[in-house]
């Protein structure tokens, strides 16, 4: 029998799409991609596979769950099964440097943005740009190595202590920071490739928060991962009747990057002039301000993945 199968590598994560398969009856089953041995002599099973791989994997003692989720799908998409984000969508998972480049293929403005390869490098990257300035990871999640600079001598004095993260892909991003008049950014969510809601996050205490149920909390820099299990929920606030008239190139830019379930995170300045810059194609959902809402993400996903699941289905019947 068919069935989903929900590629990941943090159990706690999928906890709400386990609930909402079985409330469903959707037959599920979860590869835990951390390690293991793929045969590339096999064929793979029918069903619909979800990728669920993020980019932080590494900070959880997968080091190489992404580069192994990236053979199964190669192997997936070659033997034409149906999979819902995609090897193209893992590509700009565990890179911001290809998020960019894709997102300014569909005219999509992004904060400017240096990618600097060797620690040396950096002090000179962040003189070319200007500050005030943000160092952040190319591949990132959670915020990793996301620190607000003012002035050269605080990169100076950064640069030297201990308090520096080496990127695991050894690219650091050296970016514009954007001022944002009054402090929250706003994640705009889309399953199957269309857009269902979008959340005010306040960023008074940061701006890539979190809104899973729960994660873990690693820094208090500018920037770092903050959870709804720690943070207010009040911090997550879904916005009625919200209207953006990027939301159609955003659905256009997902479907030409083999995204079908994504959050896509976007700030404004004072000029009214809109950035973005992310893209998690493992977007997780607040439950409190879903609940405030009467929306719920994870029960949208696991009805879009059940109607892709019957759908294969009636095609292998006719």
């Amino acid at each position: 029998m068919s069935k989903v199968y929900v590629i990941h590598e943090n159990g706690v994560w999928v906890e709400p799409l386990r609930r909402a398969f079985d409330e469903l009856g959707t037959p599920y089953e979860e590869w835990f991609l951390d390690q293991g041995v793929l045969d590339l002599r096999s064929t793979p099973p029918e069903g619909v596979f979800y990728n669920r791989m993020s980019a932080s994997s590494h900070t959880r003692d997968h080091r190489f769950a992404a580069e192994y989720t990236g053979g199964v799908l190669a192997w997936l998409e070659r033997h034409g099964r149906t999979v819902v984000n995609d090897s193209r969508a893992l590509r700009l998972e565990i890179s911001k440097v290809a998020q960019y480049e894709a997102l300014a293929a569909f005219g999509i403005r992004t904060p400017d943005t240096l990618a600097v390869v060797g620690k040396d490098n950096i002090a000179g990257a962040a003189e070319k740009l200007g500050f005030p300035l943000i160092l952040k990871h190319n591949r990132g999640g959670k915020g990793l190595g996301v620190r607000l600079f003012m002035s050269r001598a605080a990169l100076d004095e950064h640069l030297a202590s201990p308090d520096f993260e080496e990127p695991v892909d050894g690219i650091t991003l050296v970016q514009h920071y954007v001022q944002a008049p009054e402090p929250f950014i706003t994640r705009l969510e889309f399953i199957g490739g269309r857009f269902v809601y979008a959340v005010r996050v306040d960023t008074s205490e940061g701006f890539e928060l979190c809104p899973a149920d729960a994660c873990q909390i690693d820094s208090i820099a500018i920037g770092s991962a903050a959870c709804p299990a720690v943070a207010p929920s009040e911090k997550f606030r879904i916005v009625e009747d919200y209207s953006n008239p990027l939301v159609p190139t955003y659905e256009r830019f997902l479907a030409a990057n083999g995204i079908g379930i994504a959050g896509i995170e976007i700030i404004e300045n004072a000029a009214g002039e809109i950035f973005t810059y992310d893209v998690n194609t493992n977007t997780n959902y607040n439950p409190d301000a879903e609940a405030r809402a009467g929306l719920f993400g994870m029960r949208t996903i696991a009805r879009h993945l059940d109607r892709l699941l019957r759908a294969g289905r009636d095609r292998a019947a006719a």
